[in-house]
């Protein structure tokens, strides 16, 4: 079913806005809108890029011979908001204040949600997110850590995570709620989630924790040489920061991220990036291995999504470390609009309900009330 419904998918990215127009069952624009990075640095704030973002959206519209008024719905990938279940949200402005307060990190995604939100007022139609990079489902075994002062914290792809499983389990002729996955994220960051009956009860902080490391991410370290790497004096705190992410990684190892541009290296003899290369791909099966453990072995299917997921050498070596698992799907890209379009239909023809959102002041005064 599609209702006839269109729906403008906003996704807006630290160097480019993603928009989208789904209708009539099909993504009939899928732009993603350049944006230079000099022209970035005018904002001394992310939140100054409003007036920027919104013209980005508009200018598609236009191009396009589109106007809001034939939009049904928003959908728009979700910001930096608290640790909450998966599943399909209204954006509300609680979310709006918890985004805007820079409690849980600040991206320019939290901008496209303020845009969203006041288009949706402006025109009286629902603005919608789902799966949030923030979607906690962890297990209480998942979130200890080792010591009480650190928490395992749920953060990952969790918007494309959930829609391949969705889509996997679609093809088992099951549903998400009755099987059980691994789903691996082979991105800039790689996250791998134990899907248990439509839960992720374990998964790998990605933004800048631990798991495999990947193109741009340190992933797991050597506790007590970093520490020891912390306290050298060779580097400040932001330096360390950049260490893990942004610059650890293949690019660490061999100065770029680009995986077609190792892949040549590789081919005209280069034994470092075939050994980073191999080593990264080794991890990523660690990983994997460790979330066949968490299922206990019950393990319906191993899916492998994102863009190195085009990468034959990779999947033929990673394949070979996992395939007495499970068998491997693959669903190759990012699939945020896909996935964003997919929830705002799930809306509409009524098959998943709405989350509620609540904010974290109603968490303080339900501490407050609680305690007195």
């Amino acid at each position: 079913m599609n209702n006839g419904k269109t729906i403008l998918i906003v996704n807006p990215g630290s160097t480019s806005t993603k928009i989208g127009i789904f209708s009539d069952g099909e993504m009939k624009v899928n732009e993603s809108v350049k944006h230079d990075d000099a022209e970035l640095r005018k904002f001394p704030t992310i939140w100054d890029q409003y007036d920027f973002r919104r013209n980005a959206i508009f200018k598609v519209l236009k191009d396009n011979d589109l106007s809001m008024g034939e939009m049904d719905a928003i959908a728009c990938r979700g910001g930096n908001v608290k640790p909450l279940p998966g599943g399909i949200y209204r954006i509300c402005p609680k979310m709006i204040k918890d985004m805007k307060s820079g409690i849980y990190g600040g991206h320019p995604i939290n901008v496209g949600g303020l845009v969203a939100f006041d288009l949706g007022n402006q025109f009286n139609i629902p603005v919608l997110t789902a799966d949030p990079p923030m979607t906690d489902e962890l297990c209480s075994s998942a979130r200890y850590a080792g010591i009480p002062q650190i928490t395992r914290q749920s953060s990952f792809h969790a918007l494309n995570q959930k829609a391949t499983a969705r889509k996997i389990a679609a093809e088992l002729g099951r549903k998400y709620d009755e099987v059980n996955l691994i789903v691996t994220h082979l991105g800039g960051g790689i996250s791998v989630g134990a899907h248990r009956k439509g839960k992720i009860i374990d998964v790998n902080n990605a933004l800048d924790g631990d798991g495999p490391f990947s193109p741009e991410r340190a992933g797991s370290l050597p506790a007590g040489d970093l520490v020891k790497l912390c306290f050298s004096g060779e580097y400040s705190k932001a330096e360390v920061l950049k260490l893990l992410t942004g610059g650890g990684g293949l690019y660490a190892y061999l100065s770029t991220t680009n995986v077609i541009e190792i892949e040549k290296r590789i081919a005209d003899g280069d034994q470092q990036a075939a050994e980073v290369f191999e080593a990264m791909i080794y991890q990523v099966a660690k990983e994997i291995g460790a979330c066949a453990a968490v299922l206990e072995g019950e393990v319906d299917a191993i899916a492998l999504t994102g863009s190195l997921v085009y990468s034959q050498r990779l999947l033929d070596s990673l394949k070979k470390k996992i395939s007495f698992i499970a068998p491997v799907y693959l669903n190759p890209g990012e699939n945020e609009m896909e996935a964003l379009a997919d929830a705002a239909m799930r809306y509409f023809n009524k098959e998943e309900e709405l989350s509620i959102y609540r904010g974290t002041e109603d968490e303080a005064d339900e501490a407050r009330c609680t305690a007195a």
